[in-house]
C-alpha cells in the first residue's frame, strides 16, 4: 500500500460544495474520504455517489448500533451504495455484527460490486481512562475491552476495527496480520490534538501496526490542504 493510500480524509463539513471541493482537490493525495454524520445528515446519501463519481472511495462512518435485523438492513443499503468501508459499534454484540457482515456479502453479490469492508468501532478516542471507568461504569483498562471487542468482531466476520493508536499493537497481536485496523486520534506533531484524548502521530500509528489513518482538521483546516496531505505522506515514507 502506498503511503498516501493509508490516509482517510474526514469530510467533517456540512455542505456538499465544501465536501466535493475537498474531494476534487485531494483525491490524488489521499486514499479514502470519510463521510460521517455531519455531512451525511446535511446533504443525504447521494453524497456517496457524487464522491465516487469524482474518483474518491468512501468510508461511511455512521457507527450503526441497533438490533441485528435493523443493522443488517441498513448495512445492506450502505454496501449497495458502493462504500469501500462502513462501520458498526462492537458494543451492539456478536449477532448484530454477524448481521452486518452477512448483509455486506449479500449486497455485493446482488449488485455485482466489490464487497464493502465492515469495521467494528471499539472505544471512541475521545474517551479517557477515567471517563471509561467512572462515567461508562466499565471496570479495567480501556485496552482490555478494546482487544476483547476486536477479537469478537473478527469472530463475527468483520474485516477490522476502528480503535485508538494506543491499542493497535495489542489488537494486531490478538487478531493477526490480515485484520484491518483503522485509527482515528491521529495528529501530526505540528497539529493541535483538539478534542482527541488518546492520540499519536501518523508515523507512530503505522509503526504500531495501523493500516489506515483517519485525519481531518490537520488537512482540511490548513491554508494549503494539498501541502498538508503531502507533508503527512512524506512523514509516512521517511
Amino acid at each position: 500500500m502506498q503511503a498516501k493510500d493509508r490516509i482517510i480524509l474526514a469530510l467533517d463539513v456540512d455542505s456538499e460544495e465544501k465536501a466535493l471541493n475537498l474531494v476534487e482537490t485531494l483525491h490524488p493525495h489521499v486514499g479514502l474520504f470519510k463521510v460521517g454524520m455531519q455531512l451525511f445528515n446535511s446533504v443525504g446519501p447521494d453524497i456517496i455517489r457524487r464522491i465516487r463519481d469524482r474518483g474518491g472511495e468512501v468510508f461511511l462512518d455512521l457507527k450503526f448500533h441497533d438490533i441485528p435485523n435493523t443493522v443488517g438492513a441498513v448495512s445492506r443499503v450502505a454496501a449497495g451504495m458502493g462504500c469501500m468501508m462502513f462501520n458498526v459499534h462492537c458494543a451492539g454484540g456478536r449477532a448484530m455484527m454477524e448481521a452486518a457482515a452477512a448483509a455486506a456479502r449479500e449486497a455485493a453479490l446482488k449488485e455485482g460490486i466489490s464487497r464493502s469492508r465492515v469495521l467494528g468501532v471499539t472505544v471512541l478516542t475521545s474517551i479517557s481512562q477515567s471517563q471509561f471507568n467512572a462515567e461508562l461504569g466499565i471496570a479495567g483498562a480501556i485496552q482490555d475491552t478494546v482487544v476483547k471487542w476486536a477479537v469478537m468482531a473478527k469472530e463475527s466476520g468483520l474485516d477490522g476495527v476502528v480503535a485508538s493508536p494506543h491499542e493497535v499493537r495489542a489488537i494486531r497481536e490478538s487478531c493477526g496480520p490480515d485484520f484491518l485496523i483503522v485509527t482515528p486520534g491521529v495528529r501530526p506533531a505540528w497539529a493541535d490534538t483538539q478534542d482527541q484524548k488518546r492520540v499519536t502521530t501518523p508515523r507512530e500509528a503505522v509503526e504500531l501496526g495501523a493500516d489506515y489513518l483517519v485525519i481531518g482538521r490537520p488537512i482540511t483546516a490548513s491554508t494549503d490542504p494539498v501541502a498538508a496531505a503531502q507533508k503527512i505522506t512524506a512523514e509516512l515514507e521517511e
